[in-house]
């Protein structure tokens, strides 16, 4: 009876160890498994898939996700403004924001940021960033002349400013649509702000009979560079990046008299102390190394803004003359300098 019973419970302890071995390993792999430990929601104007390897990346490297909802210029300034006026005790819908450096200097001037002061901030030069510590700009585009390399061999001169490619006849010339894309739109605004309006729309009157199409895309000038379509194409130099990593027959000039650029930064909407620290950490990231190695490796070449990245040490156009002046018109105004450009440069043949 005894023995009978001491068999039993020896079964019974096999089983027992057996079914244990069985659950644990799954259990510990749950366990195991990197959750994040925080998340934070952002706004952005870049495209989804510019902010999805960042936010991979970065959840990859942290443990945090950031959650990023894409939308309109007008949306995101919206929202904050929303989110700023609404009753306090109900929680805030976005945490920080990724947008152009317009929308920023706009929600800046209406206190919509918590100040974000860093180490990694200070090396940043102060035209990129707000002289308050309400945002900070992450990484610039330029607008480049993007030249195929069988006309640069033919030509005596490279047209290096914007009054020489102006002026420089049988040439073909490549531009994206000023109504088409924010950054070509910019382009115009920025030039007005340097150059006079009376200048600008000189330069674009010149130009105008040498464009061969007003593209719908900032990559479409580039791709007609690098096919020979056009001699020299108006572009972002990111895209230009883009294509010279394919191998297409391209060169870089940096325009002497100064460019426009697209300065995108991050700024912190979130009033809750916890929150502003992991936003302001994710802040830090954008401007290392790490960043943009994400960017790279998925086709996005931006210029970093802090000086102490290797990313921005092995930039060519590092030391690229830019505009001093970033445009601040309001939309009324914006209107008025493009319906005037489609009167009397576009329509005017």
């Amino acid at each position: 009876m005894r023995r009978g019973i001491l068999l039993l419970l020896i079964t019974f302890i096999f089983v027992a160890t057996a079914v244990a071995g069985v659950s644990y390993p799954a259990d510990a792999d749950k366990k195991n498994v990197a959750v994040p430990i925080k998340e934070l929601t952002a706004y952005t104007t870049l495209p989804a898939e510019t902010v999805s390897c960042l936010s991979e990346a970065y959840e990859k490297e942290t443990r945090v996700r950031i959650n990023f909802t894409p939308m309109s210029p007008g949306e995101i300034f919206q929202k904050m403004q929303d989110d700023a006026v609404s009753d306090p005790t109900v929680v805030k819908t976005v945490d920080f924001v990724l947008t152009d450096e317009n929308i920023l200097k706009r929600a800046a001037n209406l206190n919509l940021f918590s100040a974000n002061i860093s180490e990694v901030n200070d090396s940043v030069k102060n035209n990129f960033k707000d002289n308050s510590d309400r945002w900070i700009g992450v990484w610039y585009d330029p607008v480049v002349f993007c030249a195929n390399k069988d006309y640069l061999r033919k030509v005596p001169e490279i047209p290096n400013t914007w009054g020489k490619l102006s002026q420089t006849q049988n040439i073909r010339v490549g531009i994206t649509d000023f109504l088409a894309a924010d950054a070509s739109a910019n382009l115009m605004f920025q030039m007005i702000e340097n150059f006079g309006d009376v200048n600008t729309y000189q330069i674009f009157k010149n130009l105008h009979p040498k464009i061969i199409q007003y593209a719908r895309y900032l990559s479409n000038p580039v791709r007609q560079a690098g096919m020979g379509e056009v001699d020299i194409s108006i572009a972002v130099g990111s895209e230009t990046i883009r294509y010279l990593q394919n191998d297409y027959p391209l060169k870089i000039i940096y325009p002497a008299d100064g460019t426009a650029y697209m300065l995108t930064g991050t700024g912190i909407t979130t009033k809750d102390e916890d929150k502003i620290r992991f936003a302001a950490n994710f802040s830090d990231w954008l401007l290392s190394d790490e960043a943009h190695l994400a960017l790279r490796k998925n086709g996005f070449y931006f210029i970093p803004t802090n000086p102490q990245t290797i990313a921005y040490k092995t930039f060519a156009g590092k030391n690229i003359l830019l505009f001093d002046n970033n445009a601040m018109f309001d939309e009324k105004q914006k209107h008025e300098f493009l319906d005037r450009w489609v009167k009397d440069v576009r329509l005017n043949n």
